[in-house]
């Protein structure tokens, strides 16, 4: 590897150093005030889908004998009609949400149980029941707890993500910089031979 290949390598992994602790702090906060990315995650939700809507409505125009213009319209409608309320209502929706969030992690969770047992002797999968059953009681706790938890629970959810990505993120490129080290000090003969 030459000297300017070592040099942006470097760069490269501190600029991923950076990011990565960014991710955890962001994570962590995201953890401590839960309601703001919460709510955050709600309205950016809204304006995707009143986008949409808008996108439908020009599909609709433009794909002529593509089926019913007026069902086109009403579905574009529909779309809009959901991205205002999001956007207007954002603590609704975040119950809604988080409703919707508790279903599908006890749906997650059920079917992650029945494909251990459809499996276990195959594949001596212990992991994919405690992953199942973990991921049930969290859709119950959930659903137990709302709608008084709906202001932390998607907001805890995203922090938790960011940090554990931040953490990945930070392992990873201290991992390839201690492999760059690692190569670029074993003469080039070595490394060929191996």
């Amino acid at each position: 590897m030459t000297i300017s290949m070592n040099a942006m390598a470097a760069r490269m992994s501190k600029s991923s150093i950076v990011i990565s602790i960014a991710l955890m702090v962001m994570g962590i906060l995201a953890m401590v005030l839960p309601a703001i990315p919460s709510v955050a995650v709600v309205l950016m939700i809204g304006w995707l889908v009143l986008f949409s809507g808008f996108v439908q409505v020009a599909h609709a125009f433009q794909s002529k004998g593509i089926g019913n213009i007026a069902w086109k319209l009403l579905i574009s409608a529909l779309y809009i009609a959901t991205g205002v309320f999001l956007v207007a209502r954002p603590l609704v929706g975040l119950a809604g949400l988080t409703l919707t969030l508790a279903a599908f992690f006890f749906a997650l969770g059920v079917v992650d149980i029945a494909s251990y047992f459809l499996t276990r002797a195959t594949f001596k999968s212990g992991w994919m029941l405690v992953d199942g059953l973990v991921t049930l009681i969290l859709g119950v706790m959930i659903w137990k707890g709302w709608p008084a938890n709906t202001p932390w629970v998607l907001g805890s959810l995203v922090g938790i993500a960011m940090l554990t990505t931040g953490i990945t993120r930070l392992m990873m490129t201290l991992t390839f910089r201690k492999l760059l080290r690692h190569h670029v000090d074993i003469p080039a003969r070595e490394r060929w031979a191996a």
